[in-house]
């Protein structure tokens, strides 16, 4: 019986870790846009509770948090198949069409709702293009 060895990816940390900085840093921004033009994010989340503000901690946050699961999805995908950086790629596309449906179900002002969007996009934008990167 053989067993077959998958490498790791051959993504840099250092450009791995840049691409986290970058998503972070695109949301960060996109908040701070939103501060000056006057766009409250605030969302009610229709259940009952009280609306809440998405502050810049919040924000800086929680990009941090989906960007590292993302990289750890993708080093798990690296050891278990070949084809890790397809079905990656599948994977943050359906993860970036599922954070649309909250805003769907929040009441919030159309522009705070395009500026939640316009993050969830960024942040997509970043890590697609590397992560899903196959291996050379």
């Amino acid at each position: 019986m053989s067993s077959t060895s998958v490498s790791p990816t051959t993504i840099p940390l250092r450009v791995r870790a840049l691409t986290v900085s970058g998503a972070v840093l695109a949301t960060a921004l996109l908040w701070t846009i939103a501060q000056i033009l006057g766009v409250e994010l605030r969302v009610d989340p229709r259940n009952g509770q009280a609306p809440g503000v998405i502050s810049l901690p919040f924000t800086v946050t929680v990009t941090l948090v989906v960007c590292l699961l993302g990289w750890a999805a993708r080093a798990l995908l690296d050891r278990l198949t070949r084809r890790a950086a397809t079905i990656w790629t599948g994977l943050a596309v359906l993860v970036l069409l599922a954070s649309f449906l909250p805003l769907l179900a929040v009441e919030a002002t159309g522009q705070a709702k395009a500026i939640l969007a316009l993050m969830h996009v960024a942040v997509a934008a970043a890590l697609i293009p590397v992560f899903g990167r196959r291996k050379s």
